[in-house]
């Protein structure tokens, strides 16, 4: 399971999706869980990142689902359509 930490704004996002990015290659499991429940503050650049690591789990053949997506980031995913592409773990 990959984690967000508590803040991902424009400033973090590059970084943190870099260091992400290399984190689902290493990955073996059929499934990429993404435990974001730690975030506290964020932008869109955090929607970025988790679509971009959505794409890369689903490139590689694994099912993509996010634990503890916050409310107000759910919200956010909602106002650009894409909510639906952020499944809820179970």
């Amino acid at each position: 399971m990959l984690s967000f930490p508590a803040e991902v704004t424009n400033v973090q996002a590059t970084a943190l999706l870099q260091h992400l990015v290399e984190q689902v290659a290493a990955e073996t499991g059929a499934v990429l869980t993404v435990d974001a429940s730690a975030m506290e503050r964020f932008d869109s650049s955090a929607l970025a990142v988790l679509l971009q690591l959505r794409r890369d789990a689903l490139a590689q053949g694994k099912t993509f689902s996010v634990k503890g997506l916050p409310p107000r980031l759910r919200e956010l995913a909602g106002l650009y359509g894409v909510a639906e592409l952020l499944t809820a773990a179970t």
